[in-house]
Parts: C-alpha cells; structure tokens; sequence
C-alpha cells in the first residue's frame, strides 16, 4: 500500500515548505537524522567522559534540576527534563537507591513524590559537572564559538517553535 496513513498529510507538508514527491532527498539534508545524529553523538561523548560516575545523561539532567530547585516532585521533574513521568521516576528511583537522591510523600499531596538532592548526591553533581561540561562543549568544539552560541539559539527557537507538543515551558 502506497498511500498516506492520514488524509491530507500532502498539503500539510507543502504548507509547511517541505517539497512533495519523488524528489532525491539525502539524509544529510535532513533535520531530524541530523539531531538524531547529533544526538547519539553527544550521548556517546558524555559515556566516555562520565563513565566513572555510572550516571546516564538524563540522571544527570534530574541531578542538575534539583541542584537548581533544591526540591521538586516528578512531575516537575518531567516537565523539565522533556519526559514522561514513568521514565523520569524510573530514573529517580535509581537514584534513590544509589542515594543521591531523597524521595518522600508531599504533605500537601499524597499522590507526589518530593524529591531532594542528598549530600552524596551534591557531592556526585560538583564531581562529574567538570566532565560532563566537557562533553558538550565537545559535542560543538567543530564551530566556533560564536557558531555554537547561535546553534544553541537555534534549537531553543526550534523547541520552543513546538511546546504545544509537550507543554513545557519554554526555555530560556
């Protein structure tokens, strides 16, 4: 079967600039394999330069949040990291359980999970913040930094450009 799974999917596309048809179209001119792409990159970056800490990027994004709120419940957690509540408290269960972080039952809310940095994990964050820099900044050392500044301004505006899909705030 060749035909669209969605009536109208043609014209949503020309509406949104995208060419129709049986045009060559090499992955390379593809925005989404290339943050695919980018994407693995970084996550594989982060591996080599973090492994000694046996956290993961997203641990480290919640480890990095509740550094900066000092306290939350998951499903503030989730918004600000962009992921579904499940994955975000599977990730905070770990952790719990490694104790880098606290999770308790909010005395205003008996269905959220309040959860806090422990000393252990403060200290974790401070120790891997170095490495971790690092990985990004090598993700981008290929442009210069006023081309890494205006990438990063880019895909702000591109996610912002789609928090209706999530609805996130949007990032500054």
């Amino acid at each position: 079967m060749d035909e669209c799974p969605r009536a109208g999917l043609a014209e949503e596309a020309t509406a949104a600039g995208a060419p129709v048809g049986p045009q060559h179209w090499p992955l390379s001119d593809r925005p989404g394999f290339l943050a695919r792409r980018m994407h693995q990159i970084h996550v594989s970056l982060f591996a080599e330069r973090c492994a000694a800490f046996g956290v993961t990027p997203l641990q480290y994004s919640l480890l990095s949040v509740l550094r900066d709120l000092g306290e939350a419940d998951q499903t503030t957690l989730a918004g600000a990291v962009a992921l579904d509540r499940t994955t975000t408290t599977g990730a905070l269960k770990r952790l719990a359980a490694r104790g880098f972080v606290s999770r308790s039952t909010s005395p205003i809310d008996r269905r959220a999970q309040i959860c806090r940095l422990t000393a252990e994990g403060t200290a974790l964050h401070g120790a891997m913040e170095p490495a971790a820099r690092l990985a990004h900044a090598v993700t981008i050392e290929a442009l210069t930094p006023a081309e890494q500044d205006q990438l990063t301004k880019l895909l702000r505006r591109v996610i912002n450009g789609h928090e209706h899909r999530r609805g996130q705030a949007i990032i500054e």
